[in-house]
């Protein structure tokens, strides 16, 4: 079995993962949990999102903390976007690269953002027109791809409509989200072969969650249908509001483990990850859900 050489971790525990913590974060922390990623070798760090801080109120600070980080060269940092508003609080801010997103299943789409996906792809074109002016790149989410908490399974069909519509206004990656972590290696295999007949397969990213324990494998699959990036979150923070008992994103800990146990590159070292999920999940009161990052912590010598 032939792998990519070289596999890019997106992380995204900055944002989705902690956008849906109860526990108030102050800007100083977040900004201090971003500083220790970009010490790691990461190349992608979702550093936020300019959403309304009624309805995400762990996000209010975005703009504080993206003039605050300290920003390395050959990193990128995006941000989330859901409308024309976020994109001139982000244009106004001096992002580089931002994220929109819109979901294969109709309902979880008027349960999340109170639109169709049709209105919220027409949400998206204004987006696109501004960072195309001004140069930002975009970067497309799918949610829901292989399951939907309120329709159960999701045609193949209705993520690749969905996919196709934001490639084709612009977006330089897809991220297929499985949104509720029900996905497994099978239903994958499949899923990423009927996106790659429209979309090519090194711009198609994967993002799993862990709720059934099938992250690790799902992205096993996805290495081998010739996928190379991989979206993961320190400390496996995060969750879905939306769909009761879903865990959070497969963490990046255990994604390295994997991926450099096969002899994989990555450019992040393990050990500096760890750092920052034992940070944050000491922050937001919540024990490790990492299990190399457990197996990292109780080695350490106090």
């Amino acid at each position: 079995m032939k792998y990519p050489a070289d596999v890019r971790i997106v992380e995204v525990g900055p944002r989705d993962g902690l956008q849906n913590e109860k526990k108030p974060l102050s800007a100083e922390v977040k900004i201090a949990f971003i500083d220790m990623l970009s010490d790691s070798g990461l190349r992608s760090i979702e550093a936020g999102s300019f959403v309304s801080p009624k309805w995400v109120p762990q996000m209010a600070d975005t703009d504080k903390v993206y003039a605050s980080i300290r920003k390395k060269d050959g990193v990128s940092y995006p941000v989330l976007v859901p409308n024309d508003k976020g994109m001139a609080a982000a244009l106004a801010a001096g992002v580089k690269e931002i994220a929109v997103f819109a979901a294969a299943s109709e309902s979880f789409s008027q349960k999340n953002i109170n639109c169709s996906i049709a209105e919220s792809l027409e949400r998206f074109k204004p987006v696109m027109a501004a960072a195309s002016a001004a140069g930002v790149r975009v970067r497309g989410y799918v949610s829901c791809v292989l399951g939907c908490p309120y329709e159960g399974e999701i045609a193949p069909a209705a993520v690749v409509r969905t996919a196709k519509a934001l490639y084709g206004m612009g977006c330089y990656e897809i991220s297929l989200g499985d949104t509720i972590g029900t996905g497994t290696p099978v239903k994958t295999r499949a899923l990423l072969q009927d996106v790659a007949r429209d979309i090519p397969r090194e711009s198609t990213a994967v993002h799993f969650h862990d709720t059934y324990g099938q992250a690790l494998a799902n992205i096993l699959v996805a290495l081998e249908e010739g996928l190379s990036v991989v979206d993961s979150a320190a400390a496996g923070l995060g969750g879905c509001p939306y769909a009761k008992g879903a865990t959070g994103n497969v963490s990046t800990e255990d994604v390295l483990y994997m991926l450099h146990g096969m002899g994989l590159k990555t450019g992040v070292t393990l050990e500096k990850i760890a750092e920052a999920g034992r940070f944050i999940a000491a922050e937001v009161g919540k024990p490790l859900v990492s299990k190399v990052g457990q197996v990292i912590e109780n080695s350490i010598k106090w």
